[in-house]
């Protein structure tokens, strides 16, 4: 059975919202929209162990390569950020305005 392409497209220069609509609609396309957040979760854990993989082969430290998948770090940063807008779209998080709120609270704080 050949694979089906997507049809979704992002438009260009797009906002965080975009994204997380577009998450929600592949979602759908692909059938993971029964997934709960709990399985989300994990699969966002997975994914971070991934990142730390490609990490490690970008700064040439010991790596497992033959029970190992390892790809780039920026196929990994995607995943990540497709898990946490799906994640978001689960608790309706509007995560521009998440991020601009926390923001706020990070800049009273002092760093040292």
């Amino acid at each position: 059975m050949p694979l089906s392409k997507s049809k979704l497209l992002l438009k260009s220069n797009p906002t965080l919202k975009d994204y997380q609509d577009y998450v929600k609609n592949l979602e759908l396309e692909r059938g993971f929209e029964h997934q709960d957040v709990l399985q989300k979760c994990l699969l966002l854990g997975e994914e971070v162990g991934e990142l730390f993989k490609a990490v490690r082969k970008m700064q040439s430290i010991r790596i497992d390569k033959q029970n190992s998948k390892i790809t780039s770090v920026e196929e990994e940063l995607a995943d990540i950020l497709i898990y946490v807008c799906a994640i978001a779209n689960r608790y309706n998080i509007d995560l521009e305005k998440a991020f601009l709120d926390k923001e706020e609270v990070n800049k009273k704080r002092v760093w040292s």
